[in-house]
This record gives C-alpha cells, sequence and structure tokens, in this order.
C-alpha cells in the first residue's frame, strides 16, 4: 500500500502530564482558535457570522446567471457555486477549481543566468537551495469539504434538507453527527435525511432477486463503522471508497481534486452513506449496508466514536500500528473485550487477514494494493454479515443522549406534531381506502363529475333536455361532494396550514408528505411488483396471440386501480381542497362546517404556490381540470403578487422519460421522480427570476408546468391516444415554450411522440396561438460526434416534416414541412442529452455530462425567452380556462374560444368606439361653422383638402391614441394582429366623414346658390320695406293712439306692398301628395275601390314589422303547400340522403347517424313558410331603402317637386316584386304590392314635403316678404313710439339673431348631449355587445312578444328605435335637469360670443371710420362660423353715430332673448339640425348586422366589415324561435345552436336540400355558415331559456308548431324567474 504524509491537523493534542488548571487553560485557547478559525473561513466563503443561518432555499430556487462549467470560481463565490451546482445535480461541486487574487499566486523566482564556475558554485547546489525564507507561502485554498460543512452551518433547515438531498443523489456521503466548530456540541441532522430513499434489489435463492425502496431513516440494516486511531499514511476514506463504489469518492479523501492539508469543519464529523445491490453477480455485498466513517482520530471525539461503536453491525478500525502501550490500545482493548465484530487494519503490516476470535479479524495492508486490501475487507464483512448481526436504524440516534437532534427545535417539533395527528388519524386503515374515506370530493363523485361534464359536449337525442338533467346530476354531485367535503382529515389539514407561521407551515407539509409516504411505502412495492409481472404476462401474451390476453389484460386494469388508490401524497389533500371550494363555489351557499371559510382556500394555497410548492393543474386521475378552483388560485396569486409576468415552460415526453429529473436539475425544483410516484397530470411551479436576470429578461417569473407521460401503461388501446392528444394540445397551448422530450433511440417511440405533438401545435397554429418547442434527445449514445448529430437531427426534421403533412391533412390545412406550423431551427432547437447515470444504478452518481446539457439546456431556453414577454398572470389563467373548454369538443380548433382576446378585442372596440366619436363629433361641430359660414355667403367652395386640413389636429391626436393604445406592453402581443386593421379602419372612417360632410355642405351651396336670384333682390325689398314702414311711422306718429290701431294701419298697407313688391313674380304653389299617389296608383292598373280598401283598413303601415304574410300569398303556381310538403317529405325520406359527399369527416358524422336515430327525424330545418317570411320580409326592406334612396337622390329642395318622381319610384317598386315572384315558387297577391306601395308613399311623404318647403322658402318672394312682416311691424311700431334709429337698428339685429341663437344652441346642445351620452350613457358607452345589452333588457322589462320579433326581424330597426326611446328618456325624465343645465351652458356660450363681437364692432368704429356699414361688418364677422346673419340694409339707419349707445342697446334687448331661449321647452330641442337620437345612430348603428343562420342572433362586431375574423356573437338562442323543426312534423327545436354544434346531430341547410351536414361541421353547410364562428358554449345564457318559457304559446302561435316531444322545454328552464334572465345578460 502506498505511504503518504498524513494531514497537518490544525490543533494539537493534550498532553497527558499537564495538570489541571493548565488543562483549563489550553482548552479556553483551544476554543478560541476555533472560534477565530471558523470566523476567517465564514468569512473568505463570504458567509459572515456562523450564529446567523443566512441561507434558504428561497435564495436558490431562482433564475440566475448561467453557470460557468469550467472556469476558475473566485474564493468568496465558493459556497454560492457549490450550491448551485449541487442543486443541479453536479457531483463535480465539490472539485470547483478556486481562482487565486493575483497578490496570493505563487510567481516562479527567475535566477539569473550566469555561468557556475564564475560563481563558484556547482548545479546541484541550486537544486539542493531553499527559498523557504526568500519566497513568502501562498495562502491555502479552503478545503472542497469546509465549503460544504460551511454551507450546511449557515443554511437553514429546509436549505440543509435540499442540500443532504442532492449530496444523496451524488452518491456522496452525508453528514450524520456534526460537532459545532466552536462549542463542539454534536448534532445529528436527522430531519436533513428524511426524504431520502433508497432503492436496491436483494438477491434471493427462492425468491430470485427482490425490488425494495425505503426511506434511508426507516430502513434498517447493517452498519459498518470505520474509525481511525492514530495518524495514519493510509487514506481510511479512500479505502472505504473502493468497498462501495470504486469508480467514485462517496467519500473526500486526501487524494480528491481540490484537497488541502488544513481542514476546519471536518474533523469529529461521522458521514454515513449507503451500499445498494443492484441484483447482479457482481455485487460488492448482496443486501443494503450503511457504511459511516469518522473524520480525524477517533482517540480525540469521544463521543461520536462511542455512538458509531454502539451503533454498528462491524467496526472497521485503522491503526498506524501496533504497540501495547500505546494510547489507542486503551480503546482497542474495550473493542475486542465485546462480542460485536471488529475488523483491525494494521497500517504497517503485512500479514494476510487472519481471524483472532470469532467475529474478531485483523488485517495487515503494508505493500498491499488499494483494491487487494478492499477486496479482503469485503470477503470479511460478507462473511460477518452472512450471519446474524445487530441491525441499525437511522431514526433511533434521536434517542442517544448527549447529542442534539435538529427535529428538536421549535420549528421540526411543531410541524412534526401536527402531521402527526394527520397521520393518526390514518393509522390502521387499508391505504387503498384512505382516500376514498378520507378524501371523498376527489374520487367517484368528482369522477362522475368530470364524465358528465364532458358528455355535455358530446350530446346526443333530445339534447336540452339531456343536458338539463346532466346539470341537474352535476349539481346534485356538487351537493355530495360539499356534504361530505368536513372530513376530520381535512379539517385538521386547514386548520393547520391557516394557522401555522411560515416556516412551521412548510415543515408541517414536509412532515405530512414524509409521514404519508411511510404508510403507502410497502403496499406501493407490493402493487408495482404485482404490476411489473403481469405486465410482463401481458407482453408474452400478446407476442403470442394468445386467448388469454384479455383476462390478463383485465387483471392489469385491476393492479392499476389499486394502484391508484394506494398512491396517496399531499397532492391528494390539495386536490380535495379544490373539489371542496369547487362545490362550496358552484352552489354558492355559505361556509364550511369547520373552523375555515371555505372560500378562503385558494388564498391558502396561493401562498404555497408562491413560496415555490408545486400545485395540480391537471387532475391525472379524472383527466380534468377543475377550472374554478385553478382560477380562483391564480386570482389569489395575483392579488398577492401583482399580475406579474411570466414565462410558462411545459414539458412533455413519454412516461418514465426523465422529464421531471430534467426539470429538477434545470431548476433545483423537486418533482416527485421515483417509479413508484410518476407524475399524473399535470403541476405548475413558480421560479423567480433574480434581480440581477430582471434586465435580460421582461419576465418576473418562470412558471414550469411538469405533466404525466404519453404513452401511460395505466391507460390502453384509443384511450391512450385521445388523452395523450388532449394532454399534448393542452401543455403546448398552455406554454410559451415546450420542452419535448424523447427518450432512447427507438424510432417506433419517437414516431408516436412526435405524431402526438406536431398535431398539437398545428392546431395551436390553426386558433392563433405560436408556442415554441425544443426537442431534448436523453440518453442519446456517443453524443459527441459531431457527425452522429447531425445524421440524428436530419432524421428528426424528417420525421417532423412527415408528421407535419400527415397533421395538416387530419386539421384540413395546408404545411409541407414542420417549419410551416412553427418557427423551428433543427440546428439550435434539438439538444442531445448524455444518459443521467454515470454508470449502472443504484450506485451510479449522475453524469456531469448530463448537468451540462441541462446547462446547456436551460441557457437556450432562457436566451430564447428574453425575445418574448411571456404572460401576464391572468392571461395564463385565461389560456388555461380557453384550452381546456375547447379541448372537451371533439373539434378542437372550431371550439376554442380564447376568452382574454375576446377580453381584449372587446375593449378595443370601445376604443374604437371613441376614436370614430373624437372624429365624429369635431367633424359636427365643423359642418356648424361651415354651415353658418355658407349662409352668411363668406363661403362659396368647399375643398376636400380645406376639411382635411381643419381635421388634422383632431385626426393626429386620434392616430397618437391609437399608436399608444396599441404599444401598451401588457397587451402588445395581442393587440398586434388587429393594429393594421383598425389603423386602416379609423383612417377610412376619417376619409368618409370627411368626403359625406363635404356632399353635406356642396347641397347646402348648391341650395345657397338656387336662391341666389332671390337673395339678390333680398336687400332691395328689405329696403324699401323699411322705407315705406318708416314713412308711414312719421304720418301716424301722432295720430295712433294706441297698439290695435298701430296694427289695423299696418295690416292695412301690408298686402298692398306685398302686392306692389311682388307683381311680377309667380307663387310657388304648395302640393297635394295624396292626389299624385292616387292618380299614379290608378295609372298603374290598380282599381280604385282596391286602393282606397287598402287606404281605410290601414294595414299597410305595419307591412315591414308583421310576423306573418300568409294572406298575401298565393299558391296559384303549385297545388296545395300542405300536400306539396308531405309529397317531398315522403319522396327525401325514401332517398339516402347521405350520399354524394367526399369529405372524411362528413363520412364520419353520417356513419354517427343510426337508423332508429333517422327514424326519429331529428335532422332540423326551417319550414317553407318561414323561410317565404323572411324572404318576403327581405323583399319589403330592400324596397323601401332603394324608395328612400330614391328620393333622397331627387333635387327636391333646389329645384322643387315633381309628380314624376313618384312615378318612377312606384314603377320601380312594381318591378321588384314581379322580379320576386318570378323566383319563387308561389305568387304574392295585388293587395301586397298595393299595401307596399302605399307603405313607401307613406314612409317617403315627409322627406318629400320637407324639401319642397325648403325649395319654397328659397325661392317663393312672396312667401319670403311674408316672412318679414312681424320683424317690419315691430320696427314700424318703435318708430311710430318715437325710438332712436338706434334703438331700431338694435331691435331688428336681435330679431334677426334670435332664430339664429336657437339654432345654433339647439345645434351645440345635440352635439352635447350625443358626446355626453356616448361617454357616460352605460348602454352607449361601451361596444356593440353592451349595447345588445341593454336592447335585451330593455325587451325583457316590456314583455312584448311583437317588440320581440321586431327585434329577432329587424335588429336594426329595432335599435335604432331604442336609441331614440333611451335618448328621449334620458332628455326628458331621467336627466333633465342636467339637459337643461347643458341647454344654459351653451346659451351662455352664445351670449359671450355676442358681447365680444358687439364690443370688437364698437371698438372697430372708435378707431376707424365711424358709420353704421362699417360697425355692422366688423359685428358680422365675429359671428360668421357659429351664428347667421341675414342682411341688412343700413341705408335707413344712416344717422347713427352713437355706437356705445347702440352696443348698450343691443344688449339689454339681447338679455331678453337668452332669457326667452333659456326658458324653452326642450322639446324644441327637435328643431336642431340634426337631433341626439340621429347622431348616436350614425355613431352606434355603424357596425355588423349579420345574423346568425340558426338562430338570428345578431354578431356583435363592432366593425360592419371585420374580415377575416368570422360574425360571432356571446351567446345564442334557440333555433325553434324562428320557426326550425323537425322536419316532417311540428316539432320546434329547443337547442340552442351552440349545443348542437357539439352534438351528434345534422340539419338540412336549406329548405329543399336533400343532404344532411353534422351540426359539427356546420361550416361545410355553405357561405352564410361557413362565415360564422359558433362555439359550444354548454348555452348557459338564462335569458333566452326565460324567453322561450314566456312566450311558448305566443311563439307557438307564431310558428304554426308546438315545443313539444324532441322539442319539449326543460322543466328546469321554467324555475328561471325575469330577474335571473336580465342579470344573466351581465355574462355577455
Amino acid at each position: 500500500m502506498k505511504s503518504e504524509t498524513p494531514p497537518e491537523k490544525h490543533t494539537g493534542t493534550l498532553k497527558e502530564d499537564m495538570s489541571e488548571n493548565k488543562d483549563e487553560l489550553v482548552e479556553i485557547s483551544r476554543e478560541e482558535q476555533c472560534r477565530r478559525e471558523t470566523e476567517t473561513l465564514f468569512n473568505r466563503l463570504q458567509l459572515g457570522d456562523k450564529g446567523q443561518q443566512t441561507l434558504t432555499p428561497a435564495d436558490f430556487l431562482q433564475i440566475g446567471p448561467a453557470l460557468k462549467q469550467q472556469s476558475d470560481t473566485p474564493e468568496k463565490d465558493l459556497a454560492h457555486t457549490f450550491l448551485q451546482r449541487l442543486m443541479i445535480l453536479d457531483y463535480r461541486a465539490r472539485y470547483i477549481p478556486v481562482k487565486q487574487d493575483s497578490a496570493e499566486v505563487c510567481q516562479f523566482r527567475h535566477e539569473p543566468d550566469v555561468v557556475s564556475n564564475e560563481t563558484g558554485k556547482s548545479n546541484l547546489d541550486d537544486l539542493f537551495s531553499s527559498t523557504e525564507d526568500s519566497e513568502p507561502k501562498p495562502k491555502p485554498n479552503v478545503h472542497p469539504m469546509d465549503v460544504q460543512m460551511a454551507v450546511f452551518h449557515c443554511s437553514d433547515t429546509f436549505l440543509r434538507q435540499n442540500m443532504i438531498t442532492k449530496l444523496s443523489q451524488c452518491q456522496y456521503a452525508l453528514p450524520l453527527l456534526v460537532p459545532d466548530p466552536v462549542s463542539k456540541d454534536i448534532e445529528c441532522p436527522l430531519w436533513t435525511f428524511r426524504q431520502i430513499r433508497k432503492s436496491w434489489k436483494m438477491t434471493d435463492k427462492s425468491k430470485g432477486s427482490i425490488m425494495k425502496s425505503m426511506p434511508v431513516c426507516k430502513a434498517e440494516t447493517a452498519m459498518v463503522s470505520f474509525l481511525r486511531l492514530g495518524s495514519a499514511s493510509l487514506s481510511k476514506s479512500q479505502l472505504l471508497n473502493n468497498l462501495i463504489n470504486e469508480r467514485h469518492s462517496t467519500f473526500f479523501h486526501r487524494n480528491c481534486p481540490g484537497s488541502t492539508k488544513t481542514r476546519y469543519l471536518m474533523d469529529g464529523v461521522a458521514e454515513i452513506a449507503w451500499y445498494c445491490p443492484a441484483g447482479k453477480p457482481n455485487d460488492s455485498f448482496t443486501d443494503f449496508i450503511a457504511f459511516c466513517n469518522l473524520h480525524g482520530d477517533a482517540q480525540s471525539f469521544d463521543k461520536q466514536r462511542d455512538i458509531l461503536i454502539e451503533k454498528a453491525s462491524i467496526n472497521v478500525v485503522l491503526l498506524p500500528s501496533l504497540k501495547r502501550g500505546d494510547r489507542s490500545m486503551t480503546v482497542i482493548s474495550s473493542l475486542l473485550d465485546s462480542l460485536k465484530p471488529l475488523i483491525c487494519l494494521i497500517a504497517d503490516n503485512d500479514s494476510n487477514p487472519v481471524q483472532m476470535r470469532s467475529g474478531h479479524y485483523k488485517i495487515g495492508l503494508k505493500d498491499k494494493s488499494q483494491s487487494d486490501a478492499s477486496e479482503e475487507l469485503k470477503g470479511i464483512i460478507r462473511n460477518i454479515l452472512s450471519g446474524s448481526f445487530k441491525s441499525f436504524q437511522l431514526e433511533t440516534l434521536a434517542q442517544v443522549s448527549g447529542i442534539r437532534v435538529d427535529e428538536e427545535n421549535k420549528i421540526c417539533k411543531t410541524g412534526k406534531a401536527a402531521a402527526l395527528k394527520i397521520t393518526s388519524l390514518l393509522q390502521d386503515m387499508d391505504v387503498s381506502k384512505i382516500k376514498e374515506e378520507m378524501l371523498p370530493c376527489q374520487g367517484e363523485l368528482w369522477h362522475e363529475w368530470s364524465r358528465i361534464t364532458k358528455q355535455q359536449y358530446r350530446l346526443q337525442g333530445a339534447i336540452e333536455m339531456e343536458k338539463g338533467k346532466n346539470q341537474e346530476k352535476l349539481q346534485e354531485i356538487r351537493q355530495s361532494q360539499r356534504a361530505a367535503s368536513c372530513s376530520d382529515l381535512m379539517e385538521l389539514f386547514i386548520n393547520n396550514l391557516s394557522s401555522l407561521p411560515s416556516n412551521e407551515k412548510a415543515c408541517f407539509l414536509k412532515w405530512t408528505q414524509i409521514l404519508l409516504d411511510d404508510l403507502s411505502t410497502d403496499d406501493l412495492a407490493r402493487i408495482l411488483h404485482s404490476y411489473d409481472k403481469k405486465w410482463s404476462e401481458v407482453l408474452v401474451l400478446k407476442k403470442n396471440k394468445s386467448d388469454q390476453l384479455k383476462n390478463k389484460q383485465t387483471e392489469l386494469e385491476k393492479i392499476s386501480t389499486q394502484l391508484q388508490a394506494a398512491t396517496f401524497g399531499l397532492e391528494h389533500i390539495f386536490r380535495e381542497m379544490g373539489q371542496i371550494y369547487e362545490a362550496h363555489e358552484s352552489l354558492a351557499r355559505g361556509r364550511n362546517t369547520g373552523t375555515m371559510e371555505w372560500h378562503d382556500y385558494p388564498a391558502l394555497a396561493a401562498e404555497l404556490m408562491i413560496s415555490g410548492h408545486p400545485m395540480e393543474l391537471m387532475d391525472g386521475d379524472a383527466g380534468h381540470v377543475p377550472l374554478t378552483w385553478i382560477s380562483s388560485l391564480l386570482d389569489e396569486v395575483i392579488k398577492k403578487l401583482g399580475d406579474k409576468r411570466v414565462f410558462v415552460l411545459s414539458v412533455l415526453g413519454v412516461q418514465s422519460s426523465g422529464k421531471s429529473t430534467m426539470l429538477n436539475a434545470m431548476f433545483g425544483l423537486q418533482f416527485a421522480v421515483s417509479a413508484g410516484r410518476c407524475t399524473k397530470g399535470a403541476f405548475m411551479q413558480l421560479v423567480k427570476v433574480s434581480e440581477e436576470m430582471k434586465n435580460d429578461l421582461k419576465f418576473d417569473y418562470v412558471l414550469v408546468v411538469d405533466t404525466e407521460g404519453l404513452r401511460a401503461l395505466e391507460l390502453a388501446g384509443n384511450t391512450t391516444l385521445h388523452h395523450d392528444n388532449e394532454l399534448a394540445t393542452f401543455v403546448i397551448g398552455v406554454g410559451n415554450m415546450t420542452l419535448i422530450n424523447i427518450f432512447g433511440e427507438n424510432p417506433a417511440e419517437m414516431q408516436d411522440v412526435l405524431q402526438i405533438v406536431v398535431q398539437a401545435i398545428m392546431r395551436m397554429k390553426n386558433i392563433k396561438l405560436s408556442p415554441s418547442c425544443v426537442f431534448v434527445h436523453q440518453n442519446v449514445t456517443d453524443i459527441a460526434a459531431s457527425e452522429k448529430k447531425m445524421d440524428g437531427k436530419r432524421s428528426l426534421q424528417e420525421k417532423l416534416d412527415q408528421m407535419a403533412q400527415l397533421a395538416a391533412k387530419e386539421e384540413g390545412c395546408d404545411a409541407k414541412s414542420f417549419s410551416d406550423i412553427i418557427e423551428f431551427d433543427v440546428k439550435e432547437d434539438v439538444k442531445y442529452f448524455a444518459q443521467l447515470w454515470e454508470g449502472s444504478p443504484p450506485m451510479a452518481p449522475p453524469n456531469p455530462g448530463y448537468s451540462e446539457s441541462v446547462q446547456e439546456l436551460k441557457n437556450t431556453i432562457l436566451s430564447k425567452a428574453s425575445q418574448s414577454d411571456g404572460m401576464t398572470l391572468s392571461q395564463f389563467k385565461h389560456n388555461i380556462g380557453d384550452l381546456w373548454k375547447a379541448l372537451l369538443n371533439e373539434n378542437f380548433v372550431f371550439s376554442f374560444k380564447n376568452t382574454l382576446e375576446i377580453a381584449v378585442y372587446r375593449k378595443l372596440e370601445v376604443q374604437y368606439g371613441n376614436w370614430t366619436w373624437t372624429l365624429r363629433e369635431e367633424l359636427l361641430i365643423i359642418e356648424n361653422q361651415l354651415h353658418n359660414r355658407i349662409e352668411n355667403g363668406n363661403y362659396d367652395m368647399v375643398e376636400l383638402s380645406y376639411l382635411y386640413n381643419k381635421m388634422s389636429k383632431t385626426y393626429e391626436d386620434v392616430r397618437k391614441a391609437i399608436a399608444t393604445y396599441f404599444d401598451d406592453k401588457d397587451q402588445k402581443e395581442m393587440l398586434v394582429q388587429w393594429r393594421g386593421r383598425f389603423e386602416g379602419k379609423i383612417k377610412d372612417i376619417h376619409e368618409e366623414l370627411v368626403k359625406a360632410l363635404k356632399r353635406k355642405l356642396d347641397e347646402v351651396l348648391q341650395q345657397k346658390n338656387a336662391c341666389e336670384k332671390l337673395d339678390k333682390k333680398k336687400p332691395e325689398f328689405e329696403n324699401k320695406l323699411l322705407q315705406k314702414s318708416k314713412e308711414l311711422a312719421l304720418q301716424l306718429k301722432d295720430k295712433a293712439t294706441n297698439e290695435r290701431e298701430l296694427q289695423e294701419q299696418f295690416n292695412h298697407v301690408w298686402d298692398g306692398w306685398v302686392t306692389e313688391l311682388t307683381a311680377d313674380t309667380e307663387p310657388i304653389k304648395d302640393i297635394n301628395l295624396q292626389e299624385d299617389q292616387l292618380s299614379i296608383l290608378l295609372e298603374l292598373g290598380i282599381e280604385s275601390s282596391l286602393i282606397h280598401e287598402r287606404q281605410n283598413c290601414g294595414k299597410y303601415k305595419n307591412i315591414a314589422n308583421r310576423g306573418d304574410y300568409s294572406e298575401y300569398v298565393t299558391r296559384t303556381k303549385h297545388q296545395d303547400p300542405c300536400e306539396e310538403r308531405q309529397r317531398s317529405e315522403d319522396e327525401r325520406e325514401s332517398k339516402n340522403t347521405t350520399t354524394g359527399q367526399s369529405d372524411s369527416l362528413k363520412k364520419q358524422g353520417k356513419q354517427r347517424l343510426s337508423p332508429r336515430l333517422h327514424e326519429e327525424n331529428i335532422c332540423l330545418n326551417k319550414s317553407r313558410t318561414d323561410q317565404e317570411q323572411e324572404q318576403i320580409r327581405s323583399l319589403i326592406d330592400k324596397v323601401n331603402d332603394e324608395a328612400k334612396s330614391t328620393i333622397q337622390g331627387k333635387p327636391l329642395a333646389t329645384r322643387g317637386y315633381s309628380s314624376t318622381y313618384l312615378e318612377e319610384m312606384a314603377k320601380n317598386v312594381k318591378k321588384q316584386v314581379k322580379e320576386f315572384e318570378s323566383q319563387q315558387s308561389y305568387a304574392l297577391k295585388k293587395e301586397f304590392t298595393v299595401d307596399l306601395l302605399l307603405y313607401v308613399f307613406d314612409a317617403t311623404s315627409q322627406n318629400i314635403l320637407g324639401s319642397h318647403n325648403q325649395f319654397k322658402a328659397n325661392n317663393d318672394l312672396r312667401y319670403y316678404v311674408n316672412s318679414k312682416r312681424e320683424q317690419l311691424y315691430g320696427i314700424f311700431s318703435s318708430f311710430c313710439k318715437g325710438h332712436s334709429s338706434a334703438v331700431v337698428f338694435a331691435e331688428m339685429i336681435c330679431r334677426k339673431l334670435k332664430d339664429s341663437t336657437v339654432q345654433a344652441v339647439y345645434d351645440q346642445t345635440a352635439i352635447d348631449l350625443a358626446g355626453e351620452m356616448k361617454c357616460s350613457f352605460s348602454p352607449f358607452n361601451g361596444n356593440r355587445v353592451i349595447l345588445e345589452k341593454h336592447v335585451l333588457k330593455s325587451l325583457a322589462e316590456k314583455e312584448d312578444f311583437q317588440d320581440y320579433m321586431n327585434y329577432i326581424t329587424q335588429p336594426r330597426e329595432h335599435v335604432k328605435t331604442f336609441i331614440k326611446e333611451e335618448v328621449k328618456k334620458y332628455i326628458f325624465t331621467e336627466h333633465k335637469d342636467s339637459t337643461k343645465s347643458l341647454l344654459k351652458k351653451n346659451v351662455q356660450d352664445i351670449q359671450g360670443l355676442l358681447s365680444r363681437a358687439l364690443h370688437q364692432a364698437t371698438e372697430k368704429v372708435a378707431q376707424g371710420e365711424a358709420n353704421i356699414n362699417t360697425w355692422l361688418e366688423g359685428f358680422s364677422s365675429e359671428l360668421k362660423d357659429q351664428l347667421t346673419l341675414d342682411t341688412i340694409c343700413c341705408q335707413t339707419f344712416s344717422d347713427i353715430n352713437k355706437f356705445d349707445f347702440l352696443e348698450e342697446e343691443v344688449k339689454k334687448r339681447l338679455e331678453s332673448i337668452i332669457k326667452e331661449i333659456t326658458a324653452l321647452p326642450l322639446g324644441n330641442l327637435e328643431k336642431c339640425r340634426k337631433r341626439p337620437d340621429e347622431i348616436l345612430i350614425d355613431q352606434l348603428c355603424n357596425c355588423c348586422w349579420v345574423q346568425c343562420p340558426f338562430c338570428k342572433a345578431v354578431c356583435t362586431n363592432t366593425l360592419e366589415d371585420h374580415s377575416p375574423d368570422k360574425h360571432n356573437v356571446p351567446f345564442h338562442r334557440p333555433s325553434g324561435i324562428i320557426g326550425w323543426h323537425t322536419r316532417g312534423t311540428v316539432v320546434l327545436a329547443i337547442n340552442f345552436c351552440t349545443t348542437s354544434v357539439a352534438s351528434d346531430r345534422s340539419f338540412y341547410p336549406k329548405r329543399d336540400s336533400d343532404e344532411l351536414i353534422p351540426f359539427k361541421l356546420y361550416h361545410t353547410a355553405g357561405p352564410e355558415y361557413e362565415s360564422w364562428k359558433i362555439t359550444a358554449d354548454e348555452s348557459k345564457l338564462i335569458y333566452w331559456k326565460w324567453f322561450v318559457c314566456k312566450f311558448q304559446k305566443e311563439l307557438e302561435v307564431h310558428c304554426k308548431k308546438e315545443f313539444k316531444g324532441r322539442g319539449e322545454i326543460p322543466s328546469a328552464w321554467r324555475k328561471h324567474t325575469k330577474q335571473e334572465a336580465i342579470a344573466s345578460l351581465d355574462e355577455m
């Protein structure tokens, strides 16, 4: 054996002959020295004061900077680097190269290059010269084990446990007895061992190999203790390693890399390690054995030595030599006196192994190799253990006196005591019955709830009836869960969770898991053994194709059920919490019977999740996501943390492929990894991003989602495939990135996984989600060969491309390669991992290459993640719900509804409404200004460029607001898809509004130009009338005594003046529309009697809103409709209606329709009469719209009325009716044509009369002169009363301004009111959905069936009516006072404008030419945009020269006008240029009005053209409302179309269609169906259920059919009240 120098010790030994006082002084000196050395060590490692345990798991359970694998580490970073590497299972954590400080690096001394004979020295002198005095010694490196123990001493109890668990996984020895560095008190860290389990195979000749797995604390095993007495030249630890694992340094020894002569914390430490046999012939030992090693000279550590000797099965003592008088002989003598086996290893003896007496051996080590010595030692140990021996159990150390056990601290004791109360409830219970009895909510009840919930999306038969029954069952299950939700175990668990402080709570959870594992260990081992055995039998039978296969598979299923029942851990308790919460939440009832309120459960779970505890996302046993629980849990996390951004990293792969191990190694997590506790379902865990990494990453946490394996053995056949597809779609969809874990190099296995993965990614592409993926190829041999890597990547790329093509066909997409469906770079996104173990388990340590691969993968992930914004926690919550709800449907892509995206889009719609309103409001103001300018004669041409320039600032502000909104960091990624579309829409709206304004102003200019001739004469006529009035006043100045006489005198001369002034002009006659209409109808060949009959009955007035047009229809073209329908039904039933479809999915849909179902006529279509009603109604609307458009296009206001306009319109109506009839199988009676013509005449008459009156006012001189009568009488009266010209002029100005002021006030008030309602009135201040909600609420409150039918058949017109009614209510009832205040404010604004204009005019004449023309010109110019002022002839008032007086007179009279205007009734607002309701209708009704082909629900998109987005509506209606029924019967359909699309039923897309279309493939039924996205939503909206029940009779009369049989209304619907119906609208 190779001799080596013994290590220097840092403390001297006490001399035997010192006195007691001397001994005491030396002891004090030694303790002080220890204290100083320890303090220095801790300071060197930047660990601070040893007394403060500063390190916690939170310090390391976070995303920090990447670890540098090969670089030297500064001494100050050694402790943290050690822990970081240990957490990722890199056993080289012990061997970290230290970077020397430059001052400490030992430099080579270069001697001068001189010739030896010149110095008189030989070359040998240099060799023998000493440099010790001249060269300073470098400071020695910190010993690797000092680093480990320093970290141990400075860690809290939880980090110690994590650390020891990881050391065990690295196959390192663990500290068992640890002396305090200063006080030397001994501690046994028993708590740190509690999570460690060891697995091994025992070899039994009778039973063969037996697999065992057990917590090391519980295992009763042989224990071999190793002691050294004195200072030996041999390494005891190295010898011990050769016994356990020759390839791995389980115990650190002096020859390990980084070892130094000085160490401070290891002497006196006893370490323990275990040998685990693999059940192979070359095993060193055949059973599980513990080995303990006391570091340092055992003579110096009496307590540790005595404990190990007492507890050991075999004691092995290393002696430097045998000397009778040696101090060590005292210890040896006592060992030899004992009956316990003893092996003495003598360093300076070369004898072979000798048995001194029974159980006592000695072996000489001199000149022996390590392997020879270890083999001899193994043989002796095996021989001893073949007989009886004293077993050792780690837990018994807690009973040893004189040492401190860490489990005795307050935190641990409190946690353990609480956990023991939990497990005491489970003692003596059958493990497989625990969950059933103690956790009843998650067993059969939850599984049945999950099964029924999935059924709700796959209904057949009477769908709504079945759905109603299922919903009742679900409620019953929830009630049963609530009743069973107060088990003693759960009550105790919740109380502990809510009352314990955080550290005690963490300890309680750890202890609970440990104790629960202990309960089920034996049962699980037994069941797994049975499962493996049975699975092997099944595999053999499969190969032989045996008849017994089915029976064996049934047995295997039973064992699988036992396995699930016996698996019991914390996750099941948390699952129970979730189910209790969901049960109470769904029933919305008070409180739990326990001491804890159930609604606080999510907050308790959220605290744990934030602290790093994994939470179950998907229940693997039930195969279901408890959405209510998960949503509430994440809501609580958001409450506590804020809506933080997370990067969601999920992992997917086959069962037992190392997914959890990889995540644990990557992030230092603790997902379950043992074969007996494979992950079921999916778990999520938060990992915090460290502060130093937040600069590089745009998120606060990484949320890791670990999943169960694909192709699980417990599932079989189609169940496996469906479950795997579901899991893969969910996991890939929920994550920002998914790690696809491929294990081994089995092509078949890889193909199965790839097919599932590619199809899931294809689905994500189809629903506009863009996850990324990285493929991790684990357990690949020879990964270093770059050629093999490239060949593997090429092969993988080919497989992915092939799978992409297959998936594209399945999903109906076009993809040639994998990169067509996801951004993928095979060079960067495929990683190869070496095998996990460096050697063969169970003794193999983790492969350092594996750790390196994990770190490389982690760096890749973070590099990619740095380019992502991740998602907020609320987005993650919504993603979970959306994906899961879609997965419940068979057709995932057509069922997916991104609720978060919908919410963001709806907010965007609200903003869009605000942006368009800003533009519209500004243009209304500009319109008023330019209208006034045109009327004042100051504007003769409207240029588009001018209008764009006027709008430029507002438009630019809107564009900036849009940019700001779309750049919002929280929603930027989601908003970007609509940015271009909405920016384009705003641009289009802007241009459309500007061009519409130009058209309006051009019409005003045309009217102005049309009356140009009259306008030129107006000043002349007005001047003459003024002169005549003044002259007459002067004549009568002293004669007329009262107002009546003045009036009589004025009236006497007025007609004469008018006749005199208009003698050469022809007056414009009034028109008689009724006469013209009658003559036109007669010219069209309609009998006079029929015309009068239709006019008198008045039915034509409501023709557009009628529900039934059957009285207008005649069957002259064909036979009786009933006979025709019955005959066609008989013919169709005899045909094979499922032929002629090539689409594979359609074929599948048809195959699902059994003959029995065909006989029951479940296929739905609308009746002939239903379609006729719709067609006729559409004709009426079309004709009416075209007639209005025709009249609006005529120059009525500029050229006057002509009967040819009516004639043209009437002929067009008759032509359209004929064209309509030619396309139908029925004819329309003459009464219909007459009623339609009368309706159109009536609808256009107001427009014609109003326009003609406008023409007359603008062009009839006599009309104009008569309009001035009252004004001129006032002037005449004033002159008669002796008023000065200034007073009369003031009166004349005020009279002219009065109408203009009223008009300006009303116009501005209309705009302000519209703006106020648009911004603050709830029906109008949101998007289209909000408006729809208020319309429906209004309908429910009125309970008028005809109103409902109007809404269903003519939604746009009904909404217009609703807006008018709401505006009227707002102005005249609900906000009457605020409306008056608004009116008053605008009056005051006009008053202020007039006051400023008067002042400016007076100032102008004061500074220049002082005449009335100049004053009037100045006054008019100030009003040009706000008010109109007719031309005033000033000749009569040329004598005015006191303009201050004039200003005061005008002001005085304006005050009375202002008071008069302010007192005007609100009803006069009707006189405004554009009423508030008209403005709001333009704003709110410019949206999509397309109706669902199944139920006539209106698309609620705020954009009229929202392509490429399909039409959609939050909630649909029962199809029977519009007449859908079972063909060949009078049974109305009761199903919501959103329910039907998830069912196996079918429909005829057209009345005369022979082709059946499955509802699930509704989008293939034609353009009107394809343009809709109808998502299955379980028809939860109560509103339409209440409507059907409320108006059942009216609907049946209206549709001439009944709700019976398959269309019977479910009894549950009748329980809903109107209040519930209205309240349910809030779900929209």
